[in-house]
């Protein structure tokens, strides 16, 4: 696959450094939490790869940020955990000031996954190995104080919100799409697009003309996340009617 930059080169290489290891010692290796984009990136390269057994979780069904595990024989749990911080309702803490905290403890960017914010609670999934250090030391996010405990994965916040919407558009090109769903001109849409702007599938895509599909995944700088969640058919003119959710 085509590198994009040092830093890719340097990422996939972490990835083989981690496959060999896997086999040499003949049981599972996990890597920290990745963004989207470095999971795409690293499942395109590890099917190129033909490495046979691995998997990416983040905590819970739908996690933005998750671990890869690489596996020798059968699976093994992530080695991950959920902590839960309660404080006052009326204490409007973000996720923001939530990151803000763990950095300060030294906490490394890459140790922690989905922070998930609703009134009052807050859950974050990080590395098990950090665990006992967070809920020893972080006893207030900013000025509020809260209250540290092990988090049911089964009861999460619903975390950030979204909108379902309905678009017509003449086709299923990238162009089309985006510029439907960001109510750009075509012709801004596509200067977007080739300043590399926009991904596609969390990699960036410069092609106006590439094919998007359901469930296929947007991200438009400035402009948020969309996923295609459908097509619903053609209108009397011709036009397909989409199904696309907003992450705000």
């Amino acid at each position: 696959m085509a590198y994009t930059s040092d830093n890719d080169r340097l990422f996939l290489s972490k990835l083989d450094d981690g496959v060999y290891l896997c086999q040499k010692r003949q049981r599972a290796y996990f890597f920290p939490f990745f963004t989207e984009r470095e999971q795409a990136l690293a499942d395109a390269h590890l099917k190129a790869a033909d490495v046979p057994s691995y998997a990416f979780f983040g905590g819970y069904e739908g996690a933005e940020l998750k671990m890869l595990g690489l596996f020798f024989w059968d699976e093994e749990p992530f080695p991950l955990c959920a902590l839960q911080f309660v404080f006052r309702k009326c204490d409007k803490l973000t996720h923001r000031d939530f990151l803000g905290a763990l950095m300060s403890l030294g906490v490394e960017r890459e140790t922690v996954g989905d922070i998930l914010v609703e009134d009052g609670r807050c859950v974050v999934f990080v590395k098990a190995d950090i665990r006992d250090y967070i809920t020893s030391q972080l006893f207030k996010v900013g000025k509020v104080g809260v209250t540290v405990t092990d988090a049911n994965p089964d009861r999460l916040p619903q975390g950030r919100g979204f909108d379902e919407k309905e678009y017509t558009v003449a086709s299923l090109r990238l162009d089309a799409v985006v510029a439907a769903v960001t109510g750009l001109s075509r012709e801004k849409t596509k200067s977007l697009i080739l300043s590399g702007s926009v991904t596609h599938n969390h990699l960036e895509c410069q092609n106006i003309s590439q094919s998007v599909c359901e469930n296929d995944t947007l991200t438009v700088r400035g402009k948020g996340k969309f996923v295609l969640r459908g097509v619903m058919g053609e209108t009397k003119k011709h036009r397909i009617r989409i199904s696309v959710i907003h992450y705000r």
